[in-house]
């Protein structure tokens, strides 16, 4: 380690309290934004449901956190191959169930699993093993860069076809990102970028939900009781909220007008509860996580923790980012949750993994 990186000691407790709170804020604001669905008839039935997997969360982050990272580089391919195949699992109906006309979900009992919150995980595990393992050939197209595009696309497919065109191009923009950093030829990024704008484009073309998502982002009072509704109600909420809040369960948008509002747009309802000081302080949070990892991420000891912990703070990071600008109108409207405080279990338990793994490369920093 350079002797110009700062030292530290024990577990990253700045981490560990920005995650905590998180987590609480996220418990709250799911009760408050579904105490009023009568469809379960139980007003506490997502709050239990919240708890049960921020308890399930704590034990895997406990888990990673007390696990040596090196460990996850001998077991990636297990991971990526289990990954994989439940990727291919989910998309039999007799295994799966479909929400919104998506099949992302394994069902087992009262519970289910989205198998692409996992490939988020492994597929940053294996870029930075890839990145250790051609550290050397990173400006060499055939050795450096195209294997990682064939395995990427194997995985890219079955999460396209389910079809979840929000989590592929999170992924895509994390591993971009972690090759940038490495070193990787800004030339190989661009021309890929530019290969990749026609299939978007047709991927949105051929799919009128999706050109409807974008032509609401561009004006959403051009369709304001269809594709544009979600967006209009969420600046609604935001406008409702002032700076101060209308106060912690007053939110009005919630009642059946702001779809999704415990999952997708949960940020909405905190914006018209607690105002601009509430959204301010998440905004704050996240920022101070995304700091804490990158700190880690410098910190670390050798170059697979560097390149795992860049990975997994980007991918937290980026998902908020994104899910962030989708409810305040700076994006068009996407599947995706907000980390640590969307109603949503894969993605705490994912989420949670992360945090873990990113606890124990400090920790193991901390240590030499």
């Amino acid at each position: 380690m350079k002797e110009t990186r700062q030292k530290h000691t024990g577990c990253d407790s700045i981490l560990c309290v920005t995650v905590a709170i998180l987590v609480l804020i996220g418990i709250v604001m799911v009760f408050s934004s579904s105490a009023a669905y009568t469809e379960h008839n139980d007003s506490f039935y997502f709050l239990k449901r919240q708890v049960l997997w921020c308890l399930i969360g704590t034990g895997m982050l406990l888990i990673t956190k007390n696990l040596d990272y090196h460990k996850l580089h001998q077991y990636t391919y297990p991971i990526m191959i289990i990954t994989f195949l439940l990727l291919i699992v989910v998309m039999f109906p007799e295994f799966s169930k479909k929400v919104g006309g998506a099949r992302r979900w394994l069902a087992f009992g009262g519970f289910s699993f989205q198998p692409s919150e996992l490939a988020k995980f492994a597929l940053v595990l294996f870029i930075a093993k890839s990145l250790v393992k051609r550290a050397d050939k990173l400006r060499n197209f055939a050795y450096g860069y195209l294997p990682n595009l064939i395995v990427l696309g194997f995985f890219f497919i079955p999460i396209l076809f389910q079809p979840d065109f929000g989590t592929v191009m999170v992924i895509l923009a994390v591993t971009c990102t972690m090759l940038f950093i490495a070193g990787l030829r800004k030339k190989f990024l661009f021309l890929s970028m530019l290969a990749i704008i026609p299939f978007i484009s047709l991927a949105i073309y051929f799919a009128d939900y999706r050109s409807r998502r974008i032509i609401a982002f561009l004006n959403p009072w051009k369709d304001p009781s269809g594709a544009g509704f979600q967006v209009i109600q969420s600046f609604y909420a935001f406008g409702r909220g002032g700076f101060w809040g209308a106060g912690l369960g007053e939110s009005s948008q919630k009642l059946y007008r702001l779809p999704e509002a415990h999952t997708d747009f949960i940020f909405s309802v905190i914006g018209e509860e607690l105002g601009f000081v509430g959204t301010t302080a998440i905004v704050l949070l996240f920022l101070i996580f995304i700091w804490r990892g990158f700190l880690t991420a410098y910190q670390a000891k050798d170059p697979f923790g560097t390149h795992l912990a860049t990975g997994l703070t980007l991918l937290i990071g980026l998902q908020a980012f994104i899910n962030l600008s989708v409810a305040s109108g700076l994006l068009p409207t996407k599947g995706l949750t907000l980390p640590f405080i969307s109603m949503g279990g894969s993605s705490m338990l994912v989420t949670m993994l992360s945090v873990g793994v990113i606890l124990n490369i400090s920790e193991q920093t901390a240590k030499h």
